[in-house]
């Protein structure tokens, strides 16, 4: 099969059910954002953003390597072992330690009162990390249907849980408190939680995953080898440090925000910004399903002659896609995807532009990368992201802290932060892999549809238009004339794919 095509083929089996989960995670936004204050959001918010930073810890950059052995080595059951075990080994000792010290830890976090959180938490990062691997097996292995499929269980478990404690029971118990079945919903449901429920089912959900992923496990014979461990943890360290600095890039400003800002509107500035960073959520689902699809695709289209040609036309089309999805956004923003978070957290939606260009720079590093997983100099990757860290954190310190009449404050500095440090690790990444892995990307078509994408969506900023069915008509004018160009221009080599 045409490798593109069957990229494409593998991004949509990933993203079909992943957007479709997602999509329904992200409906729960709608519902939390209603039901939570601004500042309990940005609680909910910041235990996230720590998960996110201890999950790069626990799996190190383990599923980058296990795709990696797995193209090279002979004994693909022995690569899976000894990934797992390492993992496993990891895992266990962080469970350990976390429920040992849960107190001190919430101590530390301001959160002396919730050490039950620290226990949740860790209990859904041990789990998770362990499941990494099996996941990571399914895909070396092009099993996109059951990867998908367990993913989506996921999800799905997670949002139905949430919705059974936050609403099914409250419901009930108010309004048939004489049911002869109460008793059992009391049993699991106390009125005084809340924040408390979205933990909870989440690690419900994690239970239910690593359950179904238990055959990939039990099936296989497990054993050490000291010599392929050795080469795995020295091609997995510095794609450890390039976890770390990544996720610093990813949510650290959240964390930045609550510390920097005075307590009384921390909490709240937040939960404003984690909202509106969900309008992304196109952008965020495709580049994940994308990720999916390809990592291991890369890794094994690089034993052809063709592949730096390959991998240059895949950049075409992932430049139009983001593109795409960043106008489809800000054109239908006002009118639709703004609506997916409460009220009382739209102040932020200035914030929504600068994300989503943000997370396009993001998938394009993504692409980027590949050149120094391939040439296994992934201590490239370590310092790409440990610049992206620098950045971060400077720009964050510099601009969160100013007072609120300075153009950049608060959240809208996080954002710009963000903003830069994608963009500085795109071109970065751009430059010193030309250098080491060239690779012909067409930087005219590159600027081409992210500036025409630009342009439209400030032509639409400049014409207003009332009623609103004539509003949303002008813009799928303007979304169609960036289709028609990408169309004609990308037509002859549409059809030698597909």
């Amino acid at each position: 099969m045409n490798p593109l095509k069957r990229l494409a083929g593998q991004t949509a089996i990933y993203g079909i059910p992943t957007i479709l989960g997602r999509f329904l995670q992200y409906l729960l936004v709608i519902l939390l954002t209603r039901i939570f204050t601004k500042s309990e959001y940005g609680v909910i918010s910041v235990f996230y953003s720590y998960a996110s930073f201890l999950m790069v810890i626990l799996t190190y950059g383990m599923e980058t390597t296990f795709f990696r052995f797995s193209e090279t080595e002979e004994r693909k059951d022995r690569v899976f072992s000894t990934a797992m075990l390492l993992v496993g080994l990891t895992s266990i000792s962080f469970l350990f330690l976390s429920n040992l010290f849960a107190g001190k830890l919430a101590g530390w976090m301001e959160y002396p009162f919730h050490p039950e959180y620290v226990i949740w938490f860790a209990w859904i990062l041990g789990l998770d990390a362990l499941s990494s691997i099996p996941f990571a097996r399914l895909r070396a292995q092009n099993k996109a249907k059951r990867f998908a499929a367990i993913k989506l269980i996921n999800i799905l478990a997670n949002i139905s849980l949430t919705l059974f404690f936050l609403v099914f029971c409250p419901f009930i118990l108010r309004h048939y408190p004489d049911l002869h079945v109460n008793w059992l919903f009391n049993l699991v449901y106390r009125s005084d939680w809340a924040i408390e429920y979205v933990f909870i089912a989440n690690l419900l959900a994690s239970i239910l995953t690593f359950i179904l992923l238990l055959p990939e496990v039990l099936g296989m014979k497990f054993e050490f080898h000291k010599v392929l461990w050795k080469k795995m943890l020295l091609y997995t360290w510095p794609l450890l440090f390039a976890g770390m600095a990544g996720i610093v890039n990813e949510t650290f400003d959240r964390l930045l925000l609550r510390y920097l800002l005075p307590r009384n509107i921390s909490e709240a500035q937040v939960g404003i910004y984690s909202a509106c960073y969900k309008i992304s959520i196109l952008m965020t689902l495709f580049v994940q399903a994308y990720r999916f699809a390809a990592e291991p695709f890369f890794f094994a289209q690089a034993k052809e002659k063709d592949a730096k040609l390959v991998y240059a036309r895949i950049m075409d089309f992932f430049i139009i896609t983001v593109s795409f999805i960043f106008l489809l956004t800000m054109l239908y923003l006002d009118d639709g995807f703004i609506h997916l978070i409460g009220a009382k957290f739209r102040v932020g939606k200035n914030v929504i532009p600068v994300l989503l260009l943000a997370n396009l720079f993001l998938g394009v590093y993504y692409n980027l990368s590949i050149w120094y997983k391939l040439t296994a100099q992934t201590i490239w990757g370590a310092w790409l992201s440990l610049i992206g860290a620098v950045i971060t954190l400077s720009l964050n310190l510099w601009w969160i802290p100013l007072s609120p009449d300075h153009l950049i404050y608060g959240y809208l500095g996080s954002a710009w932060a963000t903003f830069i440090c994608y963009g500085a690790m795109m071109i970065l990444s751009y430059l010193i892999g030309q250098k080491y892995f060239p690779v012909p990307y067409n930087l005219l078509k590159f600027f081409g549809y992210l500036g025409l994408s630009v342009l439209l969506y400030v032509i639409s900023t400049l014409v207003h238009i009332e009623p609103a069915i004539l509003r949303i008509a002008f813009h799928t004018l303007l979304l169609l004339i960036f289709a028609g160009v990408a169309w004609r221009i990308e037509k002859p080599g549409l059809a030698k794919v597909f």
